[in-house]
């Protein structure tokens, strides 16, 4: 036996309706089953508009029609026209008793709850007839069935409460001689011992289903609705949310109190008593395995089976000196609640007993503070409690999971998530079944929490970063192609999705929506599509988006960029940079960043600044953490002057060299802005500062490798002249090393707290003598790496390399 009840959208058009007949065919082929309809999808909205207007002594006829006209179009649209007259006459018969009614109540100018209970029991009597005979006419017998000779109940009309001795009785009275046929049951109405009409108020026809399944043994109920089931979360909220194969009844009734409106949790008392699985099932997708909701617990299935909210709630606060060791303030609180007839969603003390808060429906906070400041007038008069605190705009978060009990780090996880979102907890609770973590949040960040909890807890096979991306020069256009040519792999491998929410440069800025932007065709859409550009709009904007694991990445050098990063940490965004700027300025300022990130939950990432995509302050950071001592650092941490001086051989002059290094796209524009020496120094302070150095830029000793007249050389074309003339000073050096069996280095030196950047010629036994390339090298000799240095070496300039670090730390805010 199952039992199968459809929804209002489900018996809503002709189309749907068509669906719930094969789908009643094919489950009588299975075996025997009772099938309970709903009224029309909108019909008993409009029956209780009508009810009103009839009261009112307003025109109502108008009304009725369109009722009429519903059903008859369904009946016209699903029946031959030689079979359609006994089913219009049904619905005309049923039209013509709802009209008397209607005149009695326009009459009387009283609408009663027994009399309302009797207009709006006509959206099922309606339906349920109409469908009976469509599957009459589909080739299995159908039996049209009044609820209202099943279920008896008080009188307690609009909500009543059913009498289930009484109407188990009159189920298996009536079913014994119904077996063979398909029984159409109506849903959400019964009645009283009197036979008034009565109905079974909000989630009626689930709870007649579920009152049939217990009377008859039903091996199933099945609720066919217009979704696939449970979702993981909000689709509407949560595009990666999908659907759920198994619940428990108490996850199911969790996940439904707190936003997830599949079933209404009363409703599925009668089924949870006897035990019988609960299937929600999706009419318009039949072939849907649904969700499946039982006694068992679905073990191994993960921690976590849903996340669910509720919108809109009111924090009151109530707290006071007064309140601590006091006995029955909390009884005194909740009878205050309960007299006035407000609903608490959710509840939480302080263990000082200082103060309790609890959580209300918006248009409740008046009603709830002043039975609150009734209760507790005296103690308010005497300063003992203070007046009750609203605090509005927020929203309830509710973590689900039969699995969660007694597995320790759910918590932890939970809340890491949020505050590495920049979502901040206003209140938390947490039941003793521990199946549910119940969180308030900020209305705003509702969403953005829903996401990064759903990603971080595992509901989501993909966990998604949302990028920001400034500046589309060589280093930001080779990123935006990485991103684009390595997405399906990413997502395949790894799991991983980066999104670009938006990308701006010196001009024009645009931003994406759902996807994100597409790379494809970004450059023509910036041209084309975007707006001026404007940082501060740009950072707001992405603020204003408020997603999940957002990443604000700069591929600049500029300093006006870095003088934001601070706006950029409060609108609750990471950075992953390669702009060596902001690390390399005051000591205060690199402090500031660092402890901007961790106050709002972000995390900073600039691996690039110091050797492109090789993984050297890792390095350095994973052997300081691990309390070694750094002894000193060797490092060549320039990709152009690498690259000069391992070029710098034979004939070819120093000024060739220079000049095919800035064709290859190694220099800088002007290529002094690396031969200085202070894009090198950038670097070595870095560094200093990673090891914890409070070192300050004009603590490093440079000594440069140009002569001071290529350094002052007005212009491009004069400093290639001045370095040509300069041709005997670097051939010197050229020839002294080359006749010693050594080659030529720009090394920089850090040992203890002293830093130097100087020319050096090394032999074949120095790590650094057989650089290639562009190539970058670092050398850490530390306590514990004592008979020889840790090396890292390879690629340090470019924009593939560059780009390829920069991606590399986008990466890591997913797993931050």
């Amino acid at each position: 036996m199952k039992i199968l009840k459809f929804g209002g959208t489900s018996v809503g058009t002709a189309e749907s309706i068509s669906n719930v007949v094969e789908i009643i065919v094919r489950a009588k082929a299975e075996g025997p089953i009772v099938a309970v309809c709903s009224a029309m999808g909108g019909i008993t909205n409009k029956l209780l508009a009508v009810g009103e207007k009839a009261r009112n002594g307003e025109e109502f006829l108008e009304d009725l029609r369109e009722i009429e006209q519903r059903h008859h179009a369904v009946i016209r649209a699903l029946l031959k026209p030689g079979l359609q007259n006994k089913a219009l006459i049904a619905v005309k018969v049923r039209m013509n008793a709802l009209e008397e009614i209607l005149y009695g109540v326009q009459a009387l100018s009283e609408l009663s709850w027994a009399t309302l209970d009797k207009i709006t029991a006509f959206g099922e009597l309606l339906s349920n007839e109409m469908v009976a005979e469509i599957v009459t006419h589909s080739g299995h017998r159908a039996i049209f069935t009044d609820a209202r000779d099943l279920l008896r109940t008080d009188s307690n009309f609009g909500s009543a409460t059913v009498d289930k001795e009484a109407s188990e009785a009159l189920i298996t009275s009536w079913y014994k001689g119904e077996s063979d046929a398909v029984p159409i049951v109506t849903g959400f109405i019964a009645a009283n011992s009197l036979g008034q009409t009565t109905t079974l108020g909000r989630g009626g026809s689930d709870y007649t289903a579920a009152l049939l399944g217990s009377a008859l043994d039903a091996e199933e109920v099945q609720i066919w609705t217009d979704v696939d089931g449970f979702m993981t979360a909000d689709p509407r909220r949560v595009k990666k949310a999908y659907p759920l194969q198994n619940l428990t009844y108490e996850e199911a009734m969790e996940l439904c109190y707190f936003g997830a409106k599949v079933i209404y949790p009363p409703t599925m008392l009668p089924a949870v008593a006897k035990r019988i699985p609960i299937t929600v099932k999706n009419t318009f997708n039949p072939e849907s395995p649904g969700t499946t909701v039982m006694h068992i617990p679905d073990s191994g299935k993960g921690l976590i089976k849903g996340i669910a909210s509720i919108d809109d709630v009111c924090l009151i606060n109530v707290q006071g000196s007064g309140m601590i060791g006091s006995k029955g303030v909390s009884s005194r609180l909740f009878s205050a609640m309960a007299g006035a007839g407000v609903n608490i969603m959710l509840i939480t003390q302080a263990s000082s007993e200082h103060s309790i808060s609890l959580c209300v429906a918006p248009e409740q906070v008046e009603t709830a503070r002043a039975a609150i400041e009734e209760a507790f007038e005296l103690e308010r008069m005497r300063g003992r409690i203070e007046p009750p605190e609203v605090v509005t705009g927020l929203s309830i978060l509710a973590v689900v999971g039969e699995n969660m009990r007694h597995t320790i780090g759910i918590s932890g996880k939970l809340f890491r998530t949020l505050g590495r979102n920049g979502v901040n907890v206003a209140a938390i609770a947490q039941g003793s079944s521990e199946r549910n973590i119940s969180v308030v949040v900020e209305k705003k960040a509702l969403s953005k929490a829903l996401n990064a909890v759903h990603d971080s807890l595992f509901l989501s096979s993909i966990k998604t970063v949302n990028a920001y991306l400034v500046g589309t020069g060589n280093i930001g256009a080779e990123l935006i192609a990485q991103l684009r040519d390595s997405s399906e792999a990413l997502a395949e491998r790894h799991y991983l999705q980066i999104k670009v929410m938006g990308i701006t440069n010196s001009r024009k800025m645009i931003f994406g929506e759902g996807d994100g932007i597409d790379l494809s065709d970004w450059k023509n859409t910036l041209d084309t599509k975007g707006e001026n550009a404007d940082i501060d709009r740009f950072i707001a904007t992405a603020n204003e988006h408020n997603l999940q694991n957002a990443v604000f990445v700069d591929n600049t050098s500029n300093t006006g960029i870095v003088a934001k990063y601070p706006e950029v940490f409060k609108a609750g965004l990471s950075i992953a940079t390669c702009n060596k700027i902001g690390n390399s300025s005051s000591l205060q300022q690199y402090r500031d960043f660092r402890n901007a990130a961790l106050k709002n939950g972000a995390v900073y990432h600039y691996e690039t600044t110091v050797g492109a995509a090789l993984p050297i302050i890792q390095t350095l950071n994973d052997l300081v953490m691990s309390g070694d001592k750094i002894v000193r650092i060797q490092a060549i941490l320039s990709g152009t002057i690498s690259f000069i001086f391992n070029k710098y051989q034979g004939d070819i002059t120093f000024s060739e060299v220079v000049r095919e290094a800035q064709e290859m796209g190694y220099t800088e524009p002007d290529p002094r802005d690396d031969l200085n020496g202070m894009d090198f120094a950038r670097k070595m302070l870095i560094l200093s500062r990673e090891m914890g150095l409070e070192t300050e830029p004009d603590n490093i000793e440079i000594l440069p490798i140009l002569p001071e007249a290529c350094l002052k050389a007005p212009d491009l074309d004069s400093f290639y002249k001045e370095l040509e003339k300069a041709e005997p000073y670097f051939a010197e050096m050229k020839n002294t090393a080359a006749a010693e069996g050594k080659k030529l280095r720009y090394i920089g030196k850090l040992e203890g707290e002293v830093i130097k950047i100087a020319p050096e010629s090394v032999d074949a036994s120095h790590p650094f003598y057989g650089l290639e390339g562009s190539d970058n090298i670092i050398a850490f000799s530390t306590e514990r790496y004592n008979q020889g240095p840790l090396v890292v070496k390879g690629p340090g300039a470019g924009p593939q390399v560059t780009a390829a670090g920069v991606y590399a730390d986008i990466i890591k805010v997913a797993s931050a």
